[in-house]
């Protein structure tokens, strides 16, 4: 796991600057550093090394090839690069480092066919300098970042890469002005999803595509080497056709050897443990593969609807981890607060950022490599939206739509403490937590006119975020587009294929990337194997949802290594009262960046509807937590960045 960032052509800065690009992603590589500058080209690579595989001088970045055809700067793993090394020619390797087997695999077979050939995750930069080509390339999935695009002017421009904004915004040709569309995708998703950023001119690098770039085309061109779209599409088409049990058996093979394959590595190794499915699934994988005690961790809280801290100890226990645990106050999560502009180089706002920096905080003490569960939901229709929009589409598609008004204007009568109050007569096989605020986003999603805008509305924070901000003009994504074409498809399976190449890479994968790198910690997500995401897509949708249970393989495979009793709770998610800090302790400081006079100063939003759902939240009319935090992850990016 490492950081990289480099330019091409403009003002050749030479050294220095590139030093300067990599010193702002020390956090991603502590262990060592590099450069690579070829001045008659005008192309420059840096980068910051976390020494997981080979530490040795042999595993140095950037890297060139035994022919000195290619330069390579990597960050991620490939973890099958061993099995790798058996089919390539040459056998003159100076190291065992990833990089050096990659390398190799491109001279041999060209870089589209090498990483196809690759399990892993990753971005990269290549530079061909017998075609005079840069290349840029992700992982299938979206595991590791990579932002890029030309900034400057006439002989000045520059085409910058890098897989932070951090190291982009050194480089002299970057010109900072916010993208106010990117503002409105804010607000809608409380990310900023591929391809756009939050600065003009400046993209993310879609999953599964390569880039590549020329003095000659000088446009960027991309292309996917990997399609997550074809591939959901053509599980579906060609369906597993094998008994339930041969499905199991399948999946428990699949995901053993991706968990054995993450296993290694040369510094110490552990496993984040919530207590849920997927993360006991992955601890029970990798304990079966270990000797010796596997390492897990988990964070507790005293909030105890947010806490899971005992049911991690317990699965620990059982299967006999080495497990640590710590329980954090209110205090010391939002401590956390004001790191966050630095931790998230653009405006994030998945308020579960907080415990998840906290929980690799805790396994950086221990461990340099962990393993999550991440990925279990998406494949295996784990999110409670699923079904609730299906359900509450078929209850609602057959009444007219002023029938359907008259049900919201019932609904958000009560307010979202009252409905929760009530919750606890709902017998426990069909609670949900924080049922209120379900329920007003279900009161909100009555109008809608198909299952897809309705779940689109109970994916949105704001529904019209053009409405908020200045200038903006939201642009089309998977989401709010018909780019993709799912039509073969249920409607529960479109809501995971969307959530697979937008909620997965954009939000969940982006919160876990900055959180542990901001402390120099390499984390790694078994299930999103594409051995794994492949086949996940042949199955019947019914051995995902049976017997009113989500994610039944992956429990069943669990069963197997942790009593059923251990697991089976309501889902809770990893999050924290934002709410009730918000009318709080975190009231002071939310007021002052949604004051009146300095929102209009800086002129991003309109003032009134913030203001209005502020107050309304004081007041406890409404709880509008995922509102407001967007807002105010916007402001204080705002104020840190550009302040």
């Amino acid at each position: 796991m490492c950081g990289f960032a480099g330019y091409f052509k403009g003002i050749n800065y030479g050294d220095e600057l590139l030093h300067k690009m990599g010193n702002a992603l020390l956090h991603r590589g502590p262990d060592d550093s590099g450069v690579w500058f070829d001045k008659s080209e005008q192309i420059g690579f840096a980068h910051q090394r976390l020494a997981v595989i080979d530490s040795s001088p042999a595993g140095k970045q950037p890297m060139v090839s035994s022919s000195e055809r290619y330069v390579l700067v990597f960050n991620g793993e490939i973890y099958n690069h061993l099995k790798l090394r058996l089919k390539l020619k040459s056998k003159n390797f100076k190291g065992h480092s990833d990089t050096e087997t990659l390398l190799a695999l491109i001279e041999e077979f060209g870089l589209e066919k090498s990483l196809k050939s690759t399990e892993g995750m990753f971005a990269l930069a290549l530079w061909d300098k017998r075609k005079k080509e840069l290349y840029l390339a992700r992982d299938r999935i979206g595991e590791k970042p990579l932002y890029y695009g030309w900034q400057g002017e006439g002989s000045g421009a520059s085409f910058l890469f890098g897989s932070e904004l951090k190291s982009i915004k050194q480089h002299p040709s970057f010109v900072p002005e916010i993208n106010r569309d990117a503002i409105a995708l804010l607000l809608r998703h409380n990310y900023i999803p591929a391809p756009y950023s939050i600065y003009q001119g400046v993209s993310k690098l879609e999953p599964g595509c390569m880039l590549k770039i020329s003095h000659e085309i000088p446009k960027p061109k991309i292309h996917a080497y990997w399609s997550a779209i074809f591939e959901i599409n053509s599980g579906v088409a060609h369906p597993f056709t094998g008994s339930a049990n041969d499905a199991i058996n399948k999946l428990e093979e699949l995901s053993m050897e991706a968990v054995g394959q993450q296993m290694v590595s040369d510094v110490p190794l552990g496993a984040f443990l919530s207590g849920g499915v997927d993360s006991s699934l992955v601890v029970a994988l990798m304990q079966a593969q270990s000797e010796k005690p596997i390492k897990s961790f988990s964070i507790g809280f005293n909030e105890k609807a947010y806490n899971e801290a005992g049911y991690a100890k317990k699965v620990a226990n059982h299967l006999g981890t080495d497990h640590t645990e710590l329980y954090v106050s209110s205090e010391s999560a939002m401590n956390v607060i004001p790191k966050l502009p630095e931790l998230y180089c653009e405006p994030f706002s998945d308020s579960s950022q907080i415990p998840t920096f906290l929980v690799s905080q805790l396994a950086k003490e221990h461990v340099t490599v962990s393993l999550s569960g991440d990925g279990g939901d998406e494949l295996f229709c784990g999110y409670n939206r699923y079904h609730l929009a299906n359900n509450l589409w078929s209850k609602i598609s057959i009444l007219p739509i002023p029938i359907r008004v008259s049900i919201a204007n019932a609904i958000t009568s009560f307010s979202p403490e009252s409905w929760n109050k009530l919750s606890k007569f709902i017998p426990t096989s069909g609670r949900f937590n924080h049922i209120g605020d379900k329920l007003h986003k279900g009161a909100d999603a009555l109008n809608s006119k198909t299952i897809d805008e309705l779940y689109l509305n109970l994916v949105s924070h704001f529904d019209k975020p053009e409405s908020i901000v200045i200038g903006g003009c939201e642009p089309l994504t998977h989401l709010t587009s018909n780019a993709h074409d799912f039509s073969e498809l249920s409607d529960i399976q479109r809501m995971m294929a969307l959530d697979l190449i937008t909620y997965l890479p954009d939000d969940i994968l982006v919160k876990v990337d900055r959180a542990a790198m901001a402390v120099s910690l390499e984390t790694r997500v078994p299930f999103l194997s594409h051995k794994i995401v492949e086949f996940a897509w042949t199955l019947p949708q019914s051995y995902k949802l049976r017997d009113g249970k989500t994610k039944w393989p992956l429990r069943q495979i669990l069963y197997r290594h942790v009593p059923q009793k251990l697991i089976e709770r309501p889902k809770m998610g990893f999050g924290i009262p934002i709410d009730s800090w918000l009318r709080g302790p975190l009231r002071v400081w939310a007021e002052g960046l949604l004051d009146e006079s300095r929102l209009q100063r800086e002129g991003f939003f309109h003032v009134e509807p913030i203001r209005r759902k502020w107050e309304e939240h004081l007041s406890g009319k409404r709880n509008w937590q995922y509102h407001i935090w967007t807002i105010l992850m916007f402001q204080s990016w705002l104020e840190a960045n550009h302040g």
